[in-house]
């Protein structure tokens, strides 16, 4: 799925968007608060909804190989984890919704979970 699409059907604005990052292609999510449980259950080429928004979410989506980030309930980061995500090209958005409903939205369009 594009990450245009998963943008749209969760709602989210973007926080940080490298360009021709509408047209990036996920082919799983992944959803946690744990970054030890992304690590053991992540898919490459997945997309990460989560609640946290430390750094080390930019350091474990980089290491696990997942391709964007997508915070819950409207959670933005610190300037610092934004620089972070800049540095290695982690696209970074932000979505109102839960991540329970957010995770139900993109599993009815078709994505897969990690």
């Amino acid at each position: 799925m594009k990450l245009k699409e998963v943008t749209d059907i969760l709602k989210a604005t973007a926080i940080f968007q490298p360009d021709n990052s509408d047209d990036l292609i996920v082919q799983s999510a992944c959803c946690a608060d744990l970054m030890s449980d992304v690590l053991y259950y992540h898919a490459s080429n997945s997309l990460l909804i989560t609640g946290l928004t430390q750094s080390s979410v930019i350091r474990t989506a980089e290491i696990a190989g997942i391709k964007a980030i997508i915070f819950v309930f409207n959670k933005k980061p610190d300037s610092q984890t934004i620089e972070l995500a800049r540095q290695k090209n982690i696209p970074l958005y932000s979505t109102p919704l839960c991540m329970y409903t957010a995770s139900g939205k993109l599993h009815e369009a078709g994505l897969q979970g990690s």
